[in-house]
């Protein structure tokens, strides 16, 4: 997850000058060539990351729970309004138990590198529901620093309030909220609004539908996301929409389906 910036981010723009001059030096379209090379090898990784993400998140299938395990691919990786990579392919595990307890391992290809988000937590409630947790965004290659939070959510029907409460792993280090409602009907799109506050700034506002191809067993998701003041293109604050386009396989692991 990259962190809000007013500005243009120094490493997009790196990146774009990085591809203009490719058209005119042959040694750096070399050195583009070879990125290519590393970022393929790199979404190859996903699969065995998978595996052994698998092995130590999931536990025993003796114990009252669901494991699954997904995998899927993106137009565009856009996470809280910010742009992360395009043509990004993931996948990820989870576990949660009877009694609300929950724990997960997620994995982007993020072009620079590989993202693994790590996750724990509990959820309860009947009606209204609620969950307290913990996520690590950790990264290679120098893609990001690292992120810590504190995640809260309380949902109600076709409601849904997150807050996450992190910490940014720069120097200086940083601190950031970010805040989210989503409504999300059993048919029709979905509506949600986000927003950082703190060390972070800017809000974004993501319109998106979701349905399931019964015969195939896959996810398929289209959304819209705008925003005025935080980078949803990868092409600078000021570029203020992007149509994305995503789908996602699920697979019983284990335990109860």
């Amino acid at each position: 997850m990259r962190r809000p910036l007013i500005a243009p981010n120094p490493l997009f723009l790196k990146l774009s000058e990085l591809w203009h001059g490719c058209c005119k030096v042959a040694a750096v379209r070399n050195k583009y060539l070879r990125k290519e090379i590393k970022r393929s090898m790199k979404t190859k990784t996903l699969i065995p990351v998978l595996v052994l993400s698998a092995a130590a998140v999931v536990p025993a299938t003796s114990m009252a729970g669901t494991a699954t395990a997904n995998i899927g691919w993106s137009s565009d990786y856009i996470f809280r309004g910010i742009f992360q990579n395009s043509s990004s392919a993931y996948a990820g595990v989870d576990y949660t138990t009877d009694s609300g307890f929950y724990v997960g391992n997620w994995d982007a290809d993020v072009g620079l590198g590989l993202e693994n988000d790590l996750y724990f937590g509990y959820s309860a409630g009947d009606k209204v529901k609620w969950k307290v947790g913990y996520t690590g965004y950790f990264y290679s290659d120098d893609f990001d620093k690292t992120y810590n939070e504190l995640n809260l959510g309380l949902y109600y029907g076709i409601f849904s309030l997150d807050v996450a409460v992190g910490k940014y792993d720069s120097s200086p280090k940083q601190d950031y909220t970010f805040t989210s409602i989503t409504i999300q009907p059993a048919k029709g799109p979905y509506y949600k609004i986000g927003g950082f506050s703190q060390d972070f700034t800017g809000t974004y506002f993501e319109l998106g539908y979701t349905t399931h191809l019964k015969d195939l067993d896959v996810d398929l998701n289209f959304a819209w996301d705008h925003s005025t003041d935080l980078n949803v293109t990868g092409n600078g604050v000021g570029q203020d929409n992007a149509i994305v386009f995503g789908i996602k396989k699920t697979f019983a692991l284990g335990g109860k389906k």
